[in-house]
């Protein structure tokens, strides 16, 4: 039985990018995983976003806040100033985003390079902070009395809304929520998010939480294997370095997917747009050789946020794609980065199957 779930939009991208997102849109197929999905597509290529003047980037993004599901291809930021810029940026800017969740986890055959059990997801701020910042410099340039200086800014919107999906996805994955800034060093910017953190945690008296600097959250990750998934709140320059050394973690970024979250003012996602975390790996273009995974799981996060609407078939259909992503590695069929000969069709062919075969069963 295929069921009707939700409208889907699609960002399609650059290069080996586009390739993966055409590749993993497979899985999603109704005869695959049973749900009927209205997908509506928009050309983010770097010559149509140059050929449009970021119309086509603008255009997506209000169709996105009206789905409130999206699905990215990686894209090309090209370097200059006066060029079309980053896409990532209008979507965010347009869709308000102001949240980014990125999810390590063990790839089956791949050995991690610290003793990490448990998924550990990094919910980072995906505004203010660091980036964007005003910047300036004084004094004599080249000598040693030049100084640099920045004005870092961020709202109590954002760190409550970092705080509480934290604090929500601790108690989806029936984990602990661990880290936080440097708040005793800064005790008024850096602080509001822990602020938020500990009315978070009091509105969720259930889900275990452990405040640490994240200093030591960086040495703790490192050197402990924790009981149970970890879910890390962060600032924006924070979260992107800790991300990065979480997917680390793991032996490979492959296994991890990037979702851009909204919230309305009651602190319900209100716009989930899913991606994989790297780029457009210009030298496997055409080869048929990149990891599809991380895109796969991208498939599987767009739908577990849609069963907040979908309801439970279409909560099945999350679960299916990423449990066959996984189990499809750990049988073996995985493209060269993690050790295996497989392509990246011959990879998705086997994930399909896999979904087909579990709905199938059931």
């Amino acid at each position: 039985m295929v069921t009707t779930a939700f409208r889907l939009v699609v960002c399609d991208g650059d290069e080996t990018g586009q390739e993966l997102l055409d590749e993993a849109l497979r899985v999603l197929d109704p005869a695959v995983i049973g749900i009927e999905l209205e997908l509506e597509r928009f050309d983010l290529s770097l010559a149509n976003r140059r050929r449009t003047h970021n119309a086509v980037v603008h255009e997506a993004a209000e169709a996105m806040r009206q789905a409130g599901f999206g699905l990215k291809a990686a894209t090309i930021t090209p370097e200059g100033a006066d060029d079309v810029g980053s896409p990532n940026r209008i979507l965010r800017e347009g869709v308000g985003g102001s949240v980014i969740v990125r999810t390590g986890r063990r790839i089956p055959g791949v050995t991690p390079l610290a003793p990490v059990v448990h998924p550990i997801a990094v919910v980072r701020m995906a505004v203010g902070d660091a980036y964007g910042a005003e910047e300036w410099r004084d004094g004599t340039p080249g000598t040693p009395d030049e100084s640099a200086s920045r004005t870092e800014r961020i709202t109590r919107s954002s760190c409550r809304f970092v705080a509480e999906h934290a604090f929500r996805l601790a108690a989806a994955m029936r984990g602990e929520v661990y880290g936080g800034p440097k708040w005793t060093v800064s005790a008024r910017y850096e602080a509001l998010l822990k602020e938020e953190m500990d009315t978070a945690a009091s509105r969720h008296p259930g889900v275990p939480y452990r405040p640490v600097l994240v200093d030591a959250a960086y040495a703790g990750l490192l050197s402990a294997s924790d009981d149970r998934p970890l879910v890390v709140p962060a600032l924006n320059r924070d979260g992107d370095c800790l991300s990065d050394l979480v997917l680390a973690l793991f032996g490979s970024i492959a296994g991890a997917e990037s979702v851009l979250l909204a919230f309305d003012a009651d602190l319900e996602v209100t716009v989930a747009m899913a991606e994989a975390p790297h780029g457009t790996a210009p030298s496997l273009a055409g080869k048929d050789v990149a990891n599809p995974m991380a895109m796969l799981l991208a498939c599987a996060a767009v739908l577990d946020h849609a069963a907040r609407h979908g309801g439970d078939a279409v909560a099945d259909a999350g679960r299916a794609v990423r449990d066959a992503t996984l189990a499809v590695a750990a049988a073996g069929t995985r493209t060269f980065d993690l050790g295996g000969s497989a392509s990246t069709s011959e990879v998705v062919d086997a994930v399909v199957d896999a979904v087909a075969s579990a709905r199938t069963a059931h």
